[in-house]
Order: structure tokens, then C-alpha cells, then sequence
């Protein structure tokens, strides 16, 4: 295909029409343009042009820039295929622009400099033959595309599996801090439930929201992030939310309804005082609207409070049934998560031995009886028998 012949196929470009709008595009573009006016100064411009902004974003040719725009970008044929839709007109639209972007991707930098070479002067002969190339190939085509929708997904979903909830917002986490599910310890029950209740969610059946609740130091937001590595939590998502911001929480609900993926929404340390303004959205968003929640969304909170809500003693003043439905209304919040963990501090026994395994795994030549007896040192003058306690004891000794 000749180069005038291609740039007339990109203006015919319609179900990746948003792609169109990127930088690298729009060089692209200028350069046909260029060449089509026979404007040689302009066309080296913007060559010049295509090629720093490929190394800017960090690719070495069209085609592996095109391959990541493809996969990873929100475009109607990738919805479609993520859901397994059928639309002719549109995949027909969507095969006719990837056969034209891989002909783009897989055009020779010698094409276009040879063009430019014919509309300039012989002084412009060193600077063209000096001019960078990039690498010509197509690593894709319609197959592999619709594959890769079909089983990962699109857009950002695809790409991250860890993202924040800011203003309205969703700010994609590249290297999440979540541990491994062999770095927790002790617990097991508690993790095993919360287990348990995300590989319903992953098998398409309507899972519990979950409240861990409890002291601090426990691992409930450890537990909760660990998730993310477990055996066959490929397709899981974790959007952490503040609670400053649960007022746009029913909107990404919404949102995520027609998404492959799982999703947990957590919200991390979950407390409410007496006159808060978020407290009657919270308790909508578990329950009580008329919206049913998606099976692939649950809602997983870490409190340091059972009730979420902070009591006094003057909501028990008073007569015996306004005394009854404050308190009822308090408590009604946690209620509503179907699913609640208890996270309390340890027993002695398994304080010590978690302190003993913590010292083995550090390389600890200490007698046990008085690495034990300076471990309930450390824990009556810090927040408890707690792993978090126990990390910080073995980090204190300097090994």
C-alpha cells in the first residue's frame, strides 16, 4: 500500500476512533499530510516529531506503541468482545482498523524518508540520510486482540489490579503494596473466611461485604490486600476508597456492573463519629437502595470499632426506647455487612511462638527464655500482643 493510500485508510479509522487522538497519532497524521501537499520541511518536522514522542513514551516502534494503545484503551469493540457481544457492523469497523494499523505499524522509515527526499533541497540530503528509524513490525492482528479482550478485559482493568478512589476518580497503583499470603501470620481462621467469601465472589455468586474489626497491628488490612495473590484471583481487583470520599462510591458500583473482573471496594479503618454526613451514605451503599449490588462488587472494611460508630454514655440516657434506638442505630451499620471477623489480640502462646518464628526467619541467637521474657517487655510497653508488635520487637534487637 502507498503511503497516500494508507493515510486515506487512517481517516477511514471509526471503531478506535479515540486512538486517533493521541500525539503519536496526530504526528503520524501530519506527516501523511505533508507528504500529500508536498510540504517537505513540514513532513520532516513532523517525523522528527513522531519519532521523539515514541522514545518519550518509552516504545522503540509503532507497532509495540499500537499493541499497548490497543490492548489497554477503552474503545466499543473492546467492550464488546470483553462481554462476549455480538455486533457486526462494529466488528467489521474494528477488523478494517486494525488490518490499517498494522500496514501503519509495519511501513518502513525508508518510505517516508525517501518521500521527503523528492520535496527537498540536496543541502537536506546529510540530515535525512542522518534521521532515526524505528522499528517496523506489527505484533498483533484482529485474532490476537480479540482474544486478549476476551480474556483480560480492557482498559484499565486490564492493565492494573490495584487502584485508589480519589474525587470521583480512579488512580491506577502500578506496584501495589500488598503483601504475599505466606507473609502473614497467625489468624488463619479469620483469613481463611475472608478466603472463602472471595472465591464465591470469583465464582460468579453473590459474596458477603465484609467488616474486620478489631485491635490494631492485627493484619485486617494485610488480610484484605493479600487477596490479590491468592491462586486464582487473576480477574480480582482492589479499588481502595477513603471515607471522605464514599459519597460517589454507588456511581463506580455502577461502573463495574458489566465488567469481567471482581472487585473489592476497601475501606480502611472505618469509623464514624455521632454527627458524621457519611454515616447514612455508608449505610445506603451496603443496603437499602433500590439498586441491587453486582455480584462481582463486595464492600471489605477494617475497623478498630465492632459498632463502627462511636458510643457514649449519654446515648444511654434517658427513657428506656429512645435509649433502644440510639443504640439500635449505632449498631445498625455493621449489621448490614453479612460477614463480620473478629481480629483480637493474641494469647500469650501464640505471641511467643510467633516471636520464635519471627527470630528464626531472622537468624535470632538469643536464649528463648530471655528472648521471651524481653518479648513481654516490649509488648506491655507498646499496643499489645499483636504481629505488628511482635516485627517491631525482632527489628529492635538489631540483627
Amino acid at each position: 500500500m502507498n503511503l497516500m493510500s494508507l493515510r486515506a485508510c487512517l481517516q477511514g479509522v471509526s471503531a478506535f476512533r479515540d486512538l486517533m487522538q493521541q500525539p503519536i497519532f496526530l504526528h503520524t497524521i501530519d506527516l501523511l499530510d505533508a507528504l500529500n501537499v508536498r510540504q517537505g520541511e513540514r513532513a520532516m518536522d513532523a517525523y522528527c516529531a513522531l519519532f521523539h514522542a515514541l522514545r518519550k513514551e518509552g516504545f522503540q516502534g509503532m507497532g509495540l506503541w499500537l499493541w499497548d494503545q490497543l490492548r489497554y484503551m477503552e474503545s466499543p469493540y473492546a467492550k464488546l468482545a470483553e462481554m462476549g457481544g455480538t455486533d457486526p457492523a462494529l466488528e467489521n469497523a474494528a477488523q478494517r482498523d486494525i488490518e490499517t494499523f498494522v500496514i501503519l505499524a509495519e511501513t518502513d522509515c525508508d518510505r517516508f524518508i525517501d518521500a521527503m527526499k523528492e520535496l527537498l533541497p540536496s543541502d537536506y540530503a546529510p540530515v535525512l540520510a542522518g534521521l532515526p528509524r524505528w522499528r517496523s513490525s506489527a505484533p498483533f492482528d484482529f485474532a490476537s486482540l480479540t482474544k486478549f479482550y476476551r480474556e483480560q478485559g480492557s482498559g484499565l482493568y486490564a492493565r492494573y489490579r490495584a487502584f485508589l478512589w480519589e474525587d470521583g476518580h480512579l488512580i491506577p497503583v502500578a506496584d501495589p503494596d500488598c503483601p504475599k499470603p505466606q507473609d502473614l501470620l497467625g489468624y488463619e481462621h479469620q483469613r481463611g473466611q475472608v478466603e472463602e467469601n472471595t472465591r464465591l465472589m470469583m465464582a460468579g455468586r453473590q459474596a458477603n461485604n465484609v467488616l474486620l474489626f478489631g485491635d490494631g497491628g492485627t493484619g485486617k488490612s494485610a488480610t484484605v490486600k493479600s487477596m490479590l495473590y491468592l491462586p486464582g484471583m487473576e480477574e480480582l481487583r482492589l479499588i481502595e476508597i477513603q471515607k471522605e470520599n464514599l459519597t460517589g462510591l454507588p456511581s463506580l458500583i455502577r461502573s463495574l456492573a458489566q465488567r469481567r473482573q471482581k472487585f473489592i471496594l476497601f475501606i480502611d479503618d472505618l469509623a464514624f463519629d455521632q454527627d458524621d454526613k457519611t454515616y447514612s451514605s455508608m449505610k445506603t451503599i451496603l443496603e437499602g437502595s433500590l439498586e441491587k449490588r453486582p455480584d462481582n462488587v463486595a464492600i471489605y472494611a477494617t475497623s478498630n470499632r465492632r459498632h463502627l460508630v462511636r458510643q457514649t454514655f449519654s446515648d444511654r440516657a434517658g427513657d428506656e426506647v429512645d435509649t433502644f434506638e440510639t443504640i439500635s442505630e449505632k449498631t445498625a451499620l455493621a449489621e448490614r455487612f453479612g460477614l463480620r471477623i473478629p481480629y483480637l489480640t493474641m494469647n500469650r502462646d501464640g505471641y511467643l511462638a510467633l516471636v520464635d518464628y519471627l527470630a528464626d526467619q531472622a537468624g535470632v541467637q538469643m536464649d528463648r527464655a530471655q528472648l521471651h521474657a524481653q518479648a513481654m517487655t516490649w509488648e506491655i510497653r507498646h499496643s499489645g500482643r499483636t504481629p505488628r508488635v511482635a516485627r517491631q520487637f525482632i527489628a529492635s534487637l538489631n540483627v
